[in-house]
């Protein structure tokens, strides 16, 4: 993918790894994402996954840390990954023996006036930031 063909989301969440190997690896070879930039000193990767795009920085203590980091780390927040199957995302999980936080199930919520479907599931990274994945289902 080149420069060119990227849409930079306007808000793009970074976070703080404590295993930048292991989180790497998490991020790319169990869940699929790409890898579009990669930086060392610290180690950093800026990660998407169709139009989702995270960033990955190994934990530094100059970095912007406004306290003691504790696992499992993000309390507070989940980030919602839609993608357009969340089958064979669910069977890599599987195959690399990660569990899920919370089973895959269908969910239903109320926008306006409908109804919309997300089959959902949860998963927690080596660091615990908490992952929704999604897919709607018409």
């Amino acid at each position: 993918m080149s420069q060119q063909e990227i849409v930079w989301n306007r808000m793009v969440p970074e976070l703080t790894v404590t295993d930048f190997a292991a989180s790497l690896n998490f991020y790319v070879e169990v869940l699929g994402f790409s890898i579009i930039i990669r930086r060392e000193q610290p180690d950093f990767a800026y990660l998407a996954l169709g139009d989702a795009q995270l960033m990955l920085e190994h934990y530094q203590d100059d970095g912007w840390n406004t306290a003691e980091l504790i696992r499992p780390f993000g309390r507070g927040v989940n980030f919602q990954i839609e993608v357009d199957d969340i089958a064979p995302l669910v069977a890599r999980l599987q195959a690399h023996g990660i569990p899920l936080y919370r089973p895959l199930r269908d969910n239903t919520y109320r926008v306006n006036d409908a109804e919309v479907c997300q089959r959902e599931c949860l998963v927690q990274d080596p660091d615990g930031y908490l992952l929704r994945f999604s897919q709607y289902m018409e």
